[in-house]
């Protein structure tokens, strides 16, 4: 099954800043755990996001468009960045994501969302 790990936001993740040593620190261990999820076949990409201060929204309603320039509100729901992972189910996603190395400086979550299948649909 592939799923989407999404590594929710952060106030700290938002502000864009990098503080060393810490991002050094922390992005050589993520690199060490990019290869491991590499080299045993789960992770088909992953990438970091820039804050949503540099993002744009398209809201949509009937015909009309509307473009909404970030930051955007409500940090917890938003995402700082993704991996699309192959898994044989969830319990293989969780056991990859507890050792991740916490992506953030302070506290922070993860969240598994798998993809719609064929199979999930009727024929």
């Amino acid at each position: 099954m592939r799923v989407m790990v999404f590594v929710k936001a952060t106030e700290d993740s938002e502000t864009g800043e990098m503080p060393e040593p810490w991002t050094s620190e922390m992005m050589a261990a993520m690199g060490k755990f990019n290869e491991e999820l590499t080299a045993a076949g789960i992770m088909l990409t992953g990438e970091g996001l820039k804050p949503s201060s540099q993002g744009k929204r398209v809201a949509f309603n009937g015909p009309g468009r509307t473009v909404i320039d970030g930051p955007f509100a409500e940090t917890r729901e938003l995402v700082a960045g993704f991996w699309i992972w192959e898994v044989k189910d969830m319990d293989e996603a969780v056991a990859w994501v507890k050792r991740c190395p916490n992506p953030m400086m302070g506290p922070s979550e993860i969240e598994i969302r798998p993809f719609y299948e064929l199979s999930d649909f009727p024929s």
